[in-house]
C-alpha cells in the first residue's frame, strides 16, 4: 500500500497516473527478484490507499492539494494491476483515511483493513 507519500510538497507534479507508474516499476523490480531455482514467482497484491482527505494538524504543510492531486488513484492502480496481472485490493473500499491527519490511517482503521486483507490473501494464496 504505497503512494500517498507521492503526493507530499516534494512531488508538485505528481498525480494519480505518475503514482502508478510508480507502482508498476515496483511489481516489474518484485518480479526480477533472483528467487531460489525452481520457486515461481509469487503473485502481487496491489493495495491502494485510501484517498487523502483535506490534510490538517502538523502534517498538512506537507501534503498541499494532496486530497486533489491523488484524485482518480484507485483507477490508476487498478489499470496498473490489471495491465501487469496483479490482485487489487481498494483500501478506501474498507475505510477512508485518517480522521487525525486526513493522510495515513487511524488504529482502528488498521485492524479493519488488515481483516479485510486477510480474506483477500488467503484466496489468493489458495488460489
Amino acid at each position: 500500500m504505497l503512494g500517498t507519500n507521492d503526493f507530499q510538497f516534494s512531488h508538485p507534479h505528481n498525480n494519480a497516473w505518475a503514482a502508478a507508474q510508480g507502482v508498476a516499476a515496483l511489481v516489474n523490480e518484485i518480479r526480477r527478484a533472483p528467487l531460489e531455482p525452481e520457486m515461481p514467482v509469487p503473485p502481487v497484491l496491489v493495495v491502494c490507499p485510501p484517498p487523502i482527505r483535506e490534510p490538517k494538524g502538523a502534517i498538512a504543510a506537507k501534503f498541499p492539494a494532496a486530497h486533489e492531486s491523488c484524485q482518480g488513484l484507485a483507477d490508476a492502480y487498478r489499470e496498473v494491476s490489471a495491465r501487469l496481472g496483479c490482485h487489487f485490493f481498494e483500501a478506501g473500499s474498507v475505510t477512508p483515511a485518517s480522521r487525525v491527519d486526513g493522510i495515513h490511517l487511524d488504529a482502528d482503521q488498521h485492524l479493519v483493513l488488515g481483516k479485510a486483507l486477510a480474506t483477500v490473501v488467503s484466496s489468493i494464496l489458495t488460489a
